[in-house]
């Protein structure tokens, strides 16, 4: 791959993976030990932080995406790209309007048993995290 490509490339993974491991495996458990911070008002805060999160993802995944496909990659490179982004696509596309769908009941005064769907979620970042450290280093060995 391509010097510049694979820096630049690099640079955008470290700071993808910075923010999922900051938000998802930082903030999100810490928020719901906090004094006063309720199921539901926890909820409401979750999705405006993981709204925006997933917005930045798509928007680093998609830089990414540029970046690899422009530097004549290595199979290693593509492969791992390709992992992160199908990753973040299940998260967005079929977990997330789950938790949502969900949330807004809870919001709405039910009571509902735990939700499989977060365990998706925390499982496809549990892959993603990994899948983005060897890509940035992949990225950056070369």
């Amino acid at each position: 791959m391509n010097t510049p490509s694979a820096a630049a490339a690099g640079a955008v993974t470290f700071v993808w993976l910075g923010m999922v491991l900051a938000i998802s495996f930082l903030e999100t458990p810490l928020k719901f030990r906090a004094p006063g911070v309720t199921v539901p008002i926890g909820l409401a805060i979750g999705r405006l932080v993981f709204r925006a999160l997933n917005l930045v993802e798509a928007v680093l995944a998609v830089a990414v995406i540029v970046l690899v496909a422009t530097g004549q990659p290595t199979l290693p490179v593509a492969v791992l790209t390709a992992v992160a982004a199908v990753l973040l696509a299940g998260q967005l596309a079929v977990i997330r309007p789950r938790l949502n769908r969900r949330s807004d009941r809870v919001l709405a005064g039910e009571e509902l048993p735990r939700s499989s769907a977060h365990v998706f979620y925390i499982a496809f970042e549990a892959v993603k995290v990994p899948a983005l450290i060897a890509l940035g280093s992949c990225l950056f060995a070369r």
